[in-house]
């Protein structure tokens, strides 16, 4: 599926050719000299070649984004729905294009691929519905004639910084809920998936375009030192979204507050599944398996350790490790193929570093964790997904490895359960596979999870775009997507009206003049 003729094919059908401009602020602008190749990591084999964005043309873009939010705001909130429908729609006459290019750009498995792209549709379903209920409170006043209520008003120019495993979904839970806000978005993709990002924006602006809006989404690609610096600093963007690493995370946090700007932060992850001895063990196989193999271990919400209880461990792990062996790794275009290449040769070292590291710790290797060469793909990116039985005193497992590495525990009672879970830097997800209800409610207590997202018989993997996404600790604390995380893209405004003939003051205060 990757020889040449089939990636032609491939950029055809989304309106990608051997050289594309990675910047759009109302056209398609030929920024610079500089460009960024994209290589699939199927194959390793050169994909297309996006133009970077110069300085000139960023600013441009900003300026461009202003302009727009000006005339964008002013568009009723049901309004912007509309539009978000109807891209949506557009979406869904694409995805299995869109979901080709995916698997071909960050080597996701079809099914994978494909998600990514209903993923935005499903946030377009939801965006439209939350453009008619943007609610405020409305406030006693403890004034005779005055009336108090809260508004929420469009915040202005916003960014989003997203990462290469999921390369416009997350791009998507921020821009439609921003979108019928009344902001405008700049959005800086991973340098290692610019295709998607640029392809995405086309189908995106055509609907733009069509129905006559202002140009409210813009695209600027570069690196993160030199792109993503600029918006980082840039006081004229209101919120900053980044998806990423911890420490590119706690970098970008610095720089935004010290102009006090806005930012959301969705970094790394470090997720657990505790699996009792009182769970259902089929679904707990079945979840810890997908929730650590799926997208070959590259989601920040991977399991990436199994605390099973000392009762079944053995019987547990044996059947994990049978699992794992049953597991088709290959080119993400074959039938039968669960888990797909990871994104470079950079990333595979970096799981081979941290195999090597995890056995000098002590931990015992039970299956997996080489480089694996498949046939007709000899220069992708390809690993055997790692089970590693956890030592005491290890600290490797405390840091994320972006790659199919679980680290197993045992444990005896659910309060060191707990102990084990808790004791990472990063709180993005969690899991507990039990049906326990003490258990169940311990793990969901103060005392228990500490993470953003809490699962009861379900994986840590994934996550349904209707609950606000995202972590504690060094995991950000930032909310993307459902629920009411769509108040960070706007402004809170306490509004008082004062409909009587005189002005008293509050707190019984007098001032006569």
């Amino acid at each position: 599926m990757t020889k040449n003729r089939d990636v032609s094919g491939i950029l055809a059908d989304v309106g990608l050719s051997e050289t594309n401009s990675g910047s759009f602020n109302g056209n398609w602008v030929e920024s610079g000299k500089e460009r960024i190749t994209s290589f699939s990591p199927v194959d390793g084999s050169r994909i297309a070649e996006v133009t970077v964005t110069e300085r000139e043309t960023y600013e441009q873009t900003v300026r461009k984004s202003i302009k727009a939010f000006e005339e964008w705001s002013m568009v009723p909130a049901p309004e912007r729905g509309i539009l978000i429908r109807e891209i949506g729609n557009a979406l869904r006459l694409n995805k299995e294009k869109l979901g080709r290019l995916v698997s071909l750009e960050v080597g996701k498995t079809k099914s994978e691929g494909e998600g990514e792209i209903q993923e935005m549709i499903d946030v377009a379903d939801f965006a439209v519905g939350l453009s008619r209920q943007l609610y405020g409170l409305t406030m006693s006043s403890e004034r005779t004639n005055h009336r108090m209520y809260e508004q929420w008003v469009p915040l202005g120019p916003i960014s989003v910084i997203s990462s290469f495993n999921f390369p416009c979904s997350v791009w998507s839970w921020n821009s439609f809920i921003a979108a019928v806000a009344g902001d405008t978005v700049i959005w800086k993709p991973s340098s290692k998936a610019p295709l998607t990002a640029i392809a995405v924006m086309k189908v995106v602006n055509g609907v733009v375009k069509r129905l006559g809006y202002p140009d409210i989404f813009s695209l600027v690609i570069g690196s993160g030192s030199s792109i993503g610096e600029l918006i980082s600093s840039d006081h004229r963007i209101k919120l900053v979204s980044f998806t990423g690493s911890i420490p590119s995370g706690k970098h970008i946090s610095t720089v935004v507050s010290g102009r006090l700007g806005k930012t959301i932060l969705e970094l790394g992850g470090n997720n657990a599944a505790i699996v009792s001895s009182k769970s259902d063990l089929n679904i707990a196989l079945k979840g810890v398996a997908f929730g650590a193999l799926a997208t070959a271990g590259q989601r920040c919400t991977s399991t990436r350790r199994a605390i099973v209880d000392s009762r079944i461990y053995d019987s547990f792990v044996e059947k994990l490790v049978k699992a794992y062996s049953s597991v088709r790794v290959g080119s993400p275009f074959e039938e039968g193929v669960l888990v797909g290449p990871l994104i470079d040769g950079k990333a595979v070292d970096g799981f081979l570093k941290a195999i090597d590291t995890a056995k000098k710790e002590g931990g015992k290797l039970l299956c997996g964790g080489t480089r694996l060469t498949v046939k007709g793909h000899e220069k992708g990116h390809y690993v055997t997904p790692a089970i590693i039985e956890a030592s005491k005193g290890m600290t490797i497992d405390k840091t994320e490895t972006f790659a199919p590495i679980l680290y197993v525990y045992r444990y005896e009672t659910l309060e060191e359960a707990m102990d084990i879970h808790n004791n990472v830097p990063q709180g993005l997800s969690s899991s507990i596979f039990s049906n326990d209800v003490r258990e169940v409610e311990y793990f969901l207590s103060s005392r228990g999870s500490d993470c953003g997202i809490a699962n009861v018989n379900t994986g840590t993997a994934g996550a349904e775009i209707g609950g606000a996404f995202g972590g504690e600790k060094e995991t950000g604390g930032g909310r993307e997507s459902g629920s009411d995380s769509w108040k960070n893209y706007m402004r809170r405004q306490t509004v008082t009206i004062n409909y009587g003939k005189d002005l008293p003051l509050s707190q019984g205060v007098r001032f006569d003049v």
